[in-house]
């Protein structure tokens, strides 16, 4: 069994290598992405019912299950579709939904100023280690009255999995998450009016930590942190991470949580 993790800001891995394990990672994606349908389309359902962009973006599309999604909702607009990993930008393309496949960063969007109405972004920029400047370049690349709409997650999430790696060793295998207060604070010196922000927990179950950790592994989901351990994880280490985690079980399985931030923001007319 591999180890495996999210983001750590401050420590994240190099870009190049989140793109190459999600690229790797797009034929299995869909197969085990209930969270991310789940936090999608709930942000989907968090913007206005009245708003129509003329055109928008996915930003971090992935498989582009969203920019599909999208583009059956706003039927009249062009849509866009950016991710930092080629291997999911070549699983997405042949799908359709958006005019436009497109490689970049989410820090250095290589769109014009003012040339989108909506920004739309599920489970992508936790990746991101300056926040600050993928705020700067929504504010720059949106219309005024345009919106940027994004799910992340926060402290908290896998903290099960997080604390039963802590009870077997000091390595590093699942990785703190900015603050929700940090969140709220890079948010509100944005430039961009905050419709709403919220952080809300979605729960997983599973029925042991094997399953668990091959789904973040289909997810694409490694360790690619500084400070983790090399190679496959010792069988004693293993034994100890599944007794520690068993103390977590609940009646429907072994719960992973996910502390989820949703927000929608408008930059002013």
């Amino acid at each position: 069994m591999t180890d495996l993790s999210l983001a750590l800001p401050g420590g994240l891995p190099d870009k190049r290598q989140v793109a190459a394990s999600f690229s790797r990672a797009a034929a299995s994606y869909d197969s085990v992405a209930e969270l991310q349908r789940d936090v999608g389309t709930q942000l989907i359902q968090r913007l206005p019912t009245d708003f129509v962009p003329l055109c928008w973006l996915d930003l971090g599309c992935g498989t582009g299950y969203f920019t599909r999604a999208l583009a059956l909702r706003f039927t009249e607009g062009d849509g866009l579709a950016l991710d930092i990993a080629e291997g999911m930008l070549n699983h997405a393309r042949p799908l359709g939904g958006a005019q436009h496949f497109i490689a970049g960063d989410a820090e250095r969007l290589p769109l014009k100023d003012s040339s989108c109405d909506l920004i739309f972004s599920s489970l992508a920029v936790q990746w991101c280690a300056d926040f600050e400047a993928v705020l700067s370049e929504a504010f720059r690349v949106l219309k005024p009255g345009g919106m940027f709409a994004f799910a992340s997650l926060c402290a908290g999430t896998l903290f099960e999995l997080r604390d039963s790696w802590r009870q077997v060793d000091g390595l590093v295998h699942v990785n703190r998450f900015r603050e929700f207060a940090r969140y709220e604070q890079l948010c509100a010196g944005s430039g961009l009016r905050t419709l709403s922000l919220t952080n809300v927990p979605h729960v997983l179950h599973y029925p042991d930590v094997r399953s668990l950790t091959h789904e973040l592994k289909a997810l694409g989901a490694h360790n690619l942190n500084p400070g983790r351990p090399g190679g496959l994880t010792g069988r004693a280490r293993i034994l100890g991470l599944v007794e520690a985690y068993e103390q977590f079980r609940q009646a429907p399985g072994l719960p992973a949580t996910y502390q989820v931030v949703y927000a929608v923001m408008e930059k002013p007319v």
